[in-house]
């Protein structure tokens, strides 16, 4: 940023002050020049036709460099056929005028005739009265003095240039660092939280950083909740797993007759835990994605499919809001329905209907059933893992827990009331909606 900086304020600073420069020297040039086109004006208006047909002055000029030898200061009237006639500072010298060469106005150019002396020369054409003779009056002037007044004009044009340049690039270098102070902070800040030394960051900062602070911030309890989560599950799965290990290393030691069927059981609890488990923990590792978004719709007509294979026998209709997306994981959404929608097809008496609808910020999916529906006594226990309440089908009790539990995961609930239209059991699952 301040080398960018630095180049922008050095270009633009080079830009201008080539372009005054340029002003300056033409006003400082053109200054110059009006003190020539004075002088000849004031020889055109005293000159004047002689007895023998030369010009003549009939006042002197003012200024005394005509009369110093190599002043500087210089006049010449020529006309063809006629001596030229000199100022005393030329002395032995002429300035030289291109025959045939006519002006019709005044002619200014620079030239290098006289060796170690630059001259300014400015010349004019005009026809005297009684004379035939066009004569041409010039005078010159060395570029002494204005090339050293140009010279102290670049000069000072520079150091100040300089100077400003310097200025601008300091400010420009401190409004940086300055600015990215905060940011300095925030890299401390992390620091210590590496070393342990600090859980947040903490400092007041502009406002302009501390959206980021904020979101550093919640990054930093997200992280901490799905670590605190991480290990909870594991604690928790280990648990699960320890009781059916310790049940199947009792009856192997003891070389229990049912063993096969103690170890086929046991195992079978083991895979349970483990499905639930694992379903929660790969919500956990999606939660946190921002992109997150599933189709209701597009879930809902795969689910049905799917479960259409699987009950033949049950007619399973839908009302879906269209359009309606949630900031789920498209595969938690097909976990959730599919559990939903199956266990309705299971234990109802052939017909599922499910409705999908807004509510407010949330998209709720109603699942309603024709069954014997469930006790009111055991609509909260149902969610527990492992309950069923009918053990003549076959299961593990993990579904409606597995529902509970990756909904709110994804700041969702489920519910359970009974339906009034089919009469059996109505689930009611709300999903934050996308």
């Amino acid at each position: 940023m301040i080398g960018i900086a630095a180049l922008w304020i050095v270009v633009l600073l080079f830009a201008g002050g080539v372009a005054l420069d340029r002003v300056l020297t033409a006003a400082i040039t053109r200054n110059f020049d009006d003190g020539l086109r004075y002088s000849l004006t004031a020889m055109v208006s005293s000159a004047e036709i002689g007895p023998d047909g030369e010009v003549l002055f009939n006042r002197p000029l003012a200024d005394q460099r005509f009369l110093e030898p190599a002043s500087g200061l210089y006049y010449q009237v020529s006309g063809e056929g006629h001596d030229d006639w000199r100022s005393r500072s030329l002395w032995d010298r002429a300035l030289r005028t291109e025959p045939g060469h006519r002006d019709a106005g005044d002619h200014i150019y620079d030239s290098a005739q006289f060796p170690g002396e630059p001259l300014r020369i400015l010349e004019r054409t005009i026809e005297l009265p009684g004379s035939r003779t066009r004569w041409t009056f010039i005078v010159a002037q060395t570029r002494d003095g204005l090339n050293e007044q140009i010279s102290v004009l670049r000069g000072t044009l520079v150091k100040s240039f300089a100077i400003l340049g310097l200025g601008l690039i300091a400010m420009a270098a401190l409004q940086v660092w300055y600015g990215l102070r905060p940011l300095r902070h925030i890299r401390l800040a992390i620091a210590r939280m590496r070393e342990g030394k600090q859980s947040r960051v903490t400092e007041p900062l502009p406002r302009d950083v501390q959206p980021l602070v904020d979101e550093l911030n919640a990054l930093l309890a997200h992280n901490e909740q799905q670590a605190d989560e991480a290990r909870t599950h594991a604690g928790n799965l280990a648990h699960a797993l320890k009781t059916p290990l310790t049940v199947v290393m009792n009856a192997a030691t003891a070389q229990a007759p049912d063993l096969a069927q103690t170890v086929i059981r046991e195992t079978a609890t083991m895979r349970r835990q483990m499905d639930h488990h694992l379903a929660r923990a790969r919500a956990l590792g999606r939660r946190g994605a921002a992109q997150s978004r599933a189709d209701v719709t597009a879930s809902l007509d795969a689910v049905e499919r799917a479960v259409s294979r699987l009950y033949p026998d049950v007619r399973i209709d839908s009302q879906a809001l269209p359009g309606a997306a949630v900031r789920v994981e498209r595969q938690d959404l097909d976990e959730m329905l599919g559990n939903l929608i199956e266990n309705a097809a299971k234990y109802g008496g052939g017909s599922v209907f499910v409705t999908v609808e807004s509510a407010g910020p949330m998209i709720a999916v109603v699942v309603e059933d024709d069954g014997a529906g469930i006790p009111e006594e055991d609509r909260v226990r149902i969610f527990d893992r492992g309950v069923r309440l009918d053990s003549g089908k076959p299961g593990t009790g993990l579904g409606l827990s597995i529902v509970r539990d990756v909904a709110e995961i994804y700041g969702g609930t489920v519910s359970l009331s009974e339906s009034e239209d089919l009469g059996g059991a109505l689930v009611r699952l709300e999903l934050p909606g996308a």
